[in-house]
């Protein structure tokens, strides 16, 4: 399609045109301000070049949110959760300068991983998926899961024979959010897999894991020690650690790390 060119177009007229092109081209957020940005321009006595910066930053800041909510829809949060809605001041244990360091998404880009430890209602998933949200936000693939509906598929990707293909998907993501870990015991089988997605994902990717139980209580989901041990190793080897966890339940992860502590 190629558009009539003429000179001394009325107003109308070049503002036919205008609507025209930009239809064409594909600028959907110019078309919607141009009007607006025109007038200013008018006012501002803005120059040739300040009114076309207007215009194509007007379409460049469009399509960047257009394309953070996509991540952030594509990574299947189970709610809207941001940091600035999280209250710091109700768990003093957390440190705000620490969450709004990890929301610059560093560790991310270092493929490091982050494990947010606590009892329940202590603000793990909201932090999981807060900082998921960053993360898309800021341009990484992201995708959100439970722990136990992970294992799910990928015991049924195996029984499928599509293990391969179900992994290199979550190898894809940048940041795999992996929630409620702890909650119910995996079999072997899946504790393996799981474990299979982790090492699959090193050096590559970043894994963010929330649970309610501490180190020393993942031996309940995980029954085999040795694979609790290794699964353990993997998430904390270079990565961060927050608890969120109530006083009651630090005394008690604190005692348990006691007991578990070489004698002698």
């Amino acid at each position: 399609m190629i558009l009539p060119r003429q000179r001394g177009l009325t107003e109308q007229a070049a503002d036919a045109a205008i609507d025209s092109a930009f239809r064409l081209l594909r600028l959907p957020s110019i078309r919607n301000e141009f009007s607006d940005i025109a007038d200013r321009a008018m006012k501002d006595q803005m120059t040739y070049r300040g009114f076309l910066a207007e215009l194509l930053m007007t379409e460049c800041d469009d399509r960047s949110r257009r394309r953070s909510e996509r991540r952030i829809k594509a990574a299947g949060f189970p709610r809207e959760k941001s940091l600035r809605a999280f209250d710091f001041d109700t768990n003093p244990n957390i440190d705000a300068a620490t969450i709004h360091t990890l929301a610059s998404c560093e560790w991310i880009k270092k493929s490091q991983p982050l494990c947010l430890i606590g009892d329940s209602g202590t603000g793990k998933s909201h932090l999981l998926i807060a900082l998921g949200t960053e993360a898309a936000m800021k341009g990484y693939r992201v995708r959100y899961t439970l722990a136990t509906k992970l294992v799910n598929e990928l015991v049924e990707a195996a029984d499928e024979k599509q293990l391969n293909k179900t992994i290199a998907r979550y190898g894809r993501v940048d940041l795999l959010c992996i929630d409620e870990l702890g909650y119910m015991e995996l079999d072997r089988r899946g504790a393996e897999l799981l474990f299979q997605v982790l090492t699959e994902r090193e050096e590559k990717n970043s894994a963010a894991i929330a649970s309610n139980e501490s180190f020393g209580g993942w031996t309940k989901a995980f029954t085999d020690p040795r694979l609790c041990a290794a699964i353990v190793d993997r998430l904390t080897f270079n990565g961060t650690i927050i608890e969120t966890g109530t006083d009651p339940y630090r005394l008690a992860t604190t005692r348990a790390r006691a007991e578990q502590a070489p004698t002698g």
